[in-house]
């Protein structure tokens, strides 16, 4: 690893002419991810409102919750494991390989998942079937994200990078609306009798025509010049984790913390949102439907973050986001108890759009600013799927046990999700930021 290469990631533009398939790559990204979470994502929406009953039948309601909670917790431990992989073989072999591999894994796992038997026809190998595939999807996650941001980052000249990285953002809300849109169809086009015995198969079954798309479009990319101008020089690293854990521990622990706060807002409102209204309001649909709406805006609010970051800095945006976040909190789950479920998609959006996405928006392109090349993929791997274990991936269930020891008040959810913001803000404020030092030459 030179000096040079650790000390300016990023800094140049890739030569005009090398920027004609830009288009491709943004829609590589896009559809990628979106296929990509839209499997994961499933997921969430069926823990929180089928798997309990299909596959974790028990006397206790908040048992078989916790169950089917702790399943979907599986498949965010099983992604770093994926990152480190990924990372290891994406840093010496190249990105668009990767990608390929973990849109093919997700796409079987999910499908697999549609034809599962229930708990009632092959009793505990149906949960065990499920937890399988769910550590198959997770392993696909943590390659995913960090392969799919560094290929449209690194293709971006220097001053659109949040921009460009936001298009692998945005897959994320593409595929929950996906999600989402898929369960609300099957739920509202079929008795709940025919979707409890069924219906829930179908959005899990269509992934496969999915995938077809996703590797038609993503096979037709190549590797950014600036990879491929270091893989032919033959200066790849040969232990590119060892290098991040022993020479940039710092960056990885910002890169850790940036995801705490964004991640655990996420799955409140999208997962365990849905089994709190089932819960206390008797509502299974207006959760799924503001989340359906807030997933739609995203598709524009993801990249005017981006771009508003490449204006003014990844920084100052973040922290925005991660105070919005906080305050946020509160406020939603005094809605959820007593507010009119009418005007939710309002509330979602200011949670989502407006707080989330002002992390989110940025979020690729920030995390390759804070790596050199030679580690890159396995440093912004690592650093996101460890965020998301702790940050998004226990909380459905940690939010679950909170409510509970808070005296079935969420008083202590929200003050956990504040507590995660002020070691998100922390991990932002000592992050470094070139876009902001290039947005100020500009100006």
């Amino acid at each position: 690893m030179t000096q040079t290469s650790a000390t300016a990631p990023i800094t140049q533009d890739p030569p005009r002419g090398l920027l004609a398939g830009k288009k491709r790559v943004l829609a590589s990204a896009f559809a990628g991810t979106t296929i990509e979470w839209y499997d994961f994502y499933l997921y969430g929406t069926a823990a929180a409102l089928i798997f309990n009953v299909q596959f974790f039948p028990s006397d206790s309601e908040l048992g078989s919750r916790l169950a089917a909670f702790a399943t979907l917790a599986v498949g965010f431990f099983a992604r770093p494991l994926g990152g480190i992989i990924a990372g290891h073989l994406g840093d010496r072999v190249g990105r668009k390989a990767l990608l390929v591999v973990s849109l093919l894994s997700m796409g079987i796992a999910s499908t697999l998942i549609g034809l599962v038997p229930n708990f009632e026809a092959i009793g505990w190998w149906a949960a065990a079937s499920l937890v399988v595939l769910r550590i198959v999807q997770g392993l696909s996650a943590g390659a995913e994200w960090g392969g799919s941001a560094l290929l449209s980052v690194e293709h971006a000249p220097a001053r659109k990078r949040g921009l460009f990285g936001s298009f692998t953002q945005i897959g994320s809300a593409a595929g929950m609306l996906l999600a989402t849109s898929a369960f609300f169809l099957v739920q509202n086009s079929m008795s709940a009798e025919a979707f409890e015995s069924f219906g829930w198969r179908i959005p899990f079954l269509a992934s496969s025509l999915l995938v077809a798309l996703g590797l038609w479009i993503r096979l037709g990319v190549s590797d950014a010049p600036e990879f491929q101008e270091l893989k032919d020089s033959g200066k790849v690293a040969k232990a590119p984790l060892r290098e991040v854990i022993t020479e940039h521990p710092k960056v990885l622990l910002i890169t850790i913390g940036l995801r705490l706060a964004q991640n655990s807002v996420f799955y409140l409102i999208t997962v365990y949102m849905l089994s709190y209204l089932a819960e206390n309001r008797d509502d299974s649909t207006s959760g799924v439907t503001a989340v359906m709406i807030a997933s739609a805006v995203g598709l524009v609010t993801g990249p005017a973050w981006g771009w508003v970051s490449d204006r003014v800095g990844r920084k100052p945006v973040t922290v925005f986001g991660f105070i919005g976040i906080a305050v946020f909190g509160w406020i939603f789950f005094a809605f959820l108890d007593n507010g009119p479920l009418a005007f939710l998609p309002i509330v979602v959006i200011l949670g989502m759009n407006l707080a989330h996405d002002a992390v989110y928006g940025p979020q690729a392109a920030w995390f390759a600013e804070q790596f050199p090349i030679e580690v890159r993929y396995s440093g912004v791997n690592m650093g996101y799927q460890l965020g998301t274990v702790i940050g998004g991936g226990i909380m459905p269930m940690i939010a679950a046990l909170l409510y509970v020891a808070g005296g079935y008040s969420p008083w202590l959810i929200c003050g956990y999700l504040t507590l995660l913001c002020v070691l998100s803000l922390i991990a932002a404020v000592a992050a470094k930021d070139p876009a902001r030092s290039l947005a100020r030459t500009a100006a």
